[in-house]
C-alpha cells in the first residue's frame, strides 16, 4: 500500500472553501471544549471528592444534550442549517462565560455547574445536527470518508492539546481561565462561520408536524438495518467501556499523581486518535467497510480492558492511546456510512440520533463506570470489566447483524437507491412487454 493511500486525504480542504471554514472552526472549538470538559470534571471532583458526582454531572450534560439533539434533528431538516449553527453557538458562548464567572468566585457553587451543564448541553444539542447535516452539502459525494476523517482530526487535535493544557491551567491560574478561553474560542468560531452561504435542507418548505417528523426519522431507523447497527455497535463502546469519569480518581490515587497526571489520562486517547486520523486514508478505500468498523470497535474494547489492568502510568497511557486509535477509525467509518445510507431530507433527524448516542451515551457510561468502581472498590477493575463487556457486545452484533458486516461505502447511496426504486415503478402509461 502506497503512503498516499494511508495518510489522511485532504481533498475536501483543497476543493471547498466552506469546508475549510468549518474545519478551522471545529479545530479551535474542540480545543476549547476539552478545556471546559476537564476543568468542569476537576472542579466537581475538588469540591465534592466523588467520582460519582463527576459521572452525575456527565449524565446531566448527556441528558440535556439528548433532548437538544432530538429537537435539533427536526430543526436541521426544516430551517436554514447555517442560521441554527450560528445562533446556538452564540448562546453557548454566554453560558460558558457564566461558568468562568462562577469559578472565579471565592466560593464556587456546585449547583451552578450542573445548571450550566443543562443549558450548554441543550443548546449545543440543538446546533449539533445542523452542523453534521450540512457536511454532505459542502463536499463531493465521494469525499464523505475523507471529510469525516478531517472532522475527526480536528477533534483529536483539540483532544491532545486541550486536556493537558487544562491540567496545567487548572494547576496554575485556575479552572476559571479554562472556561474563559473556551468562551473566547466560541466567539472566534462565530466569525469564521459567518461567511458560509445559506444551507436550507431539502424539502425545508414542507410544514410537517415536529412529532410526525421525528416519527419519520425513527421509522427510517427501524427499517434500515445498517443504520441501526451503526448506532448499536457504538453503544457497546460508549456505555459499557467509557472510563473518563474514573480519570480524576485513577490519576490521583491509582497512579499517585495530581492534576497534571489526570490531564495526561484525558490526553492519551486523543494521541492515539490523532495518529489514527493521520493514517486514515484507507477508510475511504476499504471495500468491507462494515467489517473494518467491527474490528475498530473491538480495538477500543481491548485498549480499555488492558488500561484498567495496568499498574504503571505509562503502560496505561499506551493502552489508552491504542483505544483512541480504534475509536477514531470507528468514528470515521460510522459517520461516513451513516451519511451514505441516509437521504438528505433525513440527514438532520438521523444525524441527531447518531449524535445523541455518541454524546449522551458516554454520559451514561461515565456514571455507570463510577457506580461500578464504587461497587468493586477499584477504578481499574471497573475499567477492565467495561472493556470485556464491550468486546462481548461487539461479537454478538457481528454475528446477529449480517447487514452491518456487509455494509460498504462503494455501493449505491440512499439517494441513488430511492431514485432507482422510483424509476422501477411502472407508470400508468407503461405497456407490459
Amino acid at each position: 500500500m502506497r503512503l498516499g493511500e494511508v495518510v489522511v486525504d485532504v481533498t475536501p480542504l483543497r476543493s471547498s472553501r466552506d469546508f475549510r471554514l468549518v474545519f478551522a472552526t471545529q479545530a479551535i472549538s474542540m480545543l476549547g471544549t476539552h478545556l471546559t470538559s476537564v476543568a468542569a470534571s476537576l472542579q466537581i471532583y475538588h469540591l465534592t471528592g466523588s467520582s460519582v458526582q463527576v459521572g452525575l454531572m456527565s449524565l446531566v450534560l448527556g441528558l440535556s444534550l439528548l433532548v437538544g439533539l432530538v429537537a435539533g434533528g427536526v430543526l436541521a431538516d426544516r430551517v436554514d442549517r447555517r442560521r441554527v449553527v450560528l445562533v446556538t453557538r452564540a448562546i453557548t458562548a454566554v453560558v460558558i462565560a457564566a461558568l468562568a464567572v462562577n469559578a472565579a468566585l471565592p466560593d464556587p457553587q456546585v449547583w451552578f455547574v450542573f445548571v450550566a451543564a443543562v443549558l450548554a448541553g441543550g443548546v449545543s444539542g440543538l446546533g449539533g445536527p445542523a452542523m453534521m447535516a450540512a457536511t454532505p452539502n459542502l463536499v463531493a459525494p465521494g469525499q464523505l470518508a475523507a471529510a469525516g476523517a478531517l472532522t475527526t482530526l480536528t477533534a483529536q487535535l483539540g483532544g491532545m492539546a486541550g486536556p493537558s493544557l487544562a491540567g496545567v491551567i487548572a494547576a496554575g491560574p485556575g479552572v476559571a481561565w479554562c472556561f474563559g478561553i473556551d468562551a473566547a474560542v466560541y466567539v472566534v468560531g462565530l466569525l469564521l462561520l459567518a461567511p458560509l452561504p445559506p444551507l436550507p435542507p431539502e424539502g425545508s418548505g414542507e410544514a410537517q408536524h415536529p412529532l410526525k417528523a421525528m416519527g419519520e426519522g425513527w421509522h427510517f431507523l427501524r427499517g434500515n438495518r445498517v443504520v441501526t447497527g451503526l448506532l448499536l455497535i457504538d453503544v457497546c463502546a460508549v456505555v459499557f467501556a467509557m472510563p473518563y469519569a474514573l480519570f480524576p480518581e485513577m490519576g490521583t490515587e491509582h497512579f499517585g499523581g495530581g492534576d497534571t497526571t489526570v490531564g495526561l489520562l484525558y490526553t492519551a486517547p486523543a494521541v492515539g486518535s490523532f495518529f489514527g486520523a493521520l493514517t486514515s486514508g484507507w477508510t475511504g478505500r476499504v471495500h468491507h467497510t462494515g467489517r473494518a468498523l467491527i474490528g475498530a470497535v473491538a480495538v477500543w474494547g481491548v485498549g480499555i480492558a488492558c488500561f484498567g489492568l495496568s499498574s504503571d502510568l505509562w503502560l496505561g497511557l499506551t493502552f489508552l492511546a491504542l483505544a483512541g486509535l480504534g475509536d477514531t477509525a470507528s468514528e470515521i467509518l460510522r459517520r461516513a456510512l451513516l451519511q451514505h445510507y441516509t437521504p438528505d431530507r433525513l440527514q438532520g433527524r438521523v444525524g441527531s440520533l447518531w449524535l445523541a448516542q455518541a454524546t449522551a451515551g458516554p454520559s451514561v457510561g461515565n456514571l455507570e463506570a463510577g457506580l461500578v468502581a464504587r461497587a468493586l472498590g477499584t477504578s481499574g477493575g471497573a475499567a477492565a470489566l467495561g472493556g470485556v463487556i464491550c468486546l462481548a457486545g461487539v461479537a454478538t452484533l457481528a454475528v446477529a447483524m449480517p447487514d452491518l458486516r456487509k455494509a460498504t461505502l462503494h455501493g449505491p447511496s440512499a439517494e441513488e437507491g430511492e431514485k432507482a426504486a422510483v424509476e422501477a415503478v411502472p407508470r400508468p402509461t407503461d405497456k407490459p412487454s
